[in-house]
């Protein structure tokens, strides 16, 4: 499998798990339509109108695209880990029942783990 050239911040998080500080992130504040994918493989992963506004300082989503996620517990149990199913990129972590949309769940991930395509852009991928 053939992965995208990582910066060593964007290493750190997709590979070795760490995360961005909160509201730093550069899609935290960002809505526009189009969809986002996996920084280091390009597996589409979210439809930007999956994105909520959870307040918690990284993009929240509420659902991705079938298939394109793995939830792993993390070794402790406190937490649930998220993966790029395809190339196993740490996205971040997903929690449940926190009421904040009916679907009830948020997928807090790392700016840094994603990548953003625009409607316009996405036939291209």
């Amino acid at each position: 499998m053939k992965f995208n050239h990582l910066t060593p911040q964007e290493k750190s998080i997709i590979e070795n798990k760490s995360t961005e500080r909160p509201f730093t992130g550069e899609y935290d504040n960002f809505y526009k339509p189009g969809m986002y994918v996996c920084r280091r493989c390009n597996n589409p992963l979210y439809s930007a109108k999956a994105k909520f506004d959870a307040g918690c300082g990284w993009p929240a989503f509420d659902d991705h695209f079938p298939g394109s996620v793995k939830e792993i517990t993390d070794m402790n149990e406190t937490r649930t880990e998220i993966q790029c199913t395809k190339c196993g990129g740490h996205l971040g972590h997903i929690f449940k029942g926190e009421g904040f949309t009916k679907k009830n769940v948020r997928e807090c991930v790392n700016s840094l783990s994603i990548k953003f395509v625009p409607d316009e852009k996405i036939e291209s991928l």
